[in-house]
């Protein structure tokens, strides 16, 4: 029997969704080793702390309608897969820190847009 794998995805800005080549996700716990002084020569715990949630995304330029990338901030980002084999990921008070462009000879002129939302939930 094969295993069936989560696909394509879907992604939606504000209720829009947009054409991307890629987003690469990438969600911090927060929590922190705390280091010690004792006898064992090594950290006893944990503590918890501030999650940190950060997408990278790389978008073709379209000719026209391209999102106002520059200005955006707390946007709702949300993931959901085509095929519904896996619950959608929403990322709410998306702001963008960084937009970057790419040119190459050939194929489509790309933007490169990173920034950090402020929560993540599961659908």
């Amino acid at each position: 029997m094969s295993t069936d794998y989560v696909g394509a995805i879907v992604l939606s800005v504000n209720g829009a969704d947009y054409d991307i080549e890629s987003i690469d996700p990438n969600d911090k716990t927060g929590r922190k080793v705390v280091k010690t002084m004792n006898r064992t020569g090594g950290p006893k715990g944990s503590a918890k702390g501030v999650r940190e949630h950060s997408l990278k995304l790389t978008a073709p330029i379209p000719a026209t309608g391209e999102p106002d990338w520059w200005n955006m901030k707390d946007a709702k980002i949300t993931i959901e897969p085509l095929d519904n084999t896996a619950k959608p990921v929403t990322y709410t008070g998306f702001c963008v820190e960084e937009v970057g462009s790419k040119y190459v000879m050939e194929g489509e002129a790309k933007r490169d847009i990173s920034g950090f939302a402020l929560k993540r939930t599961e659908e």
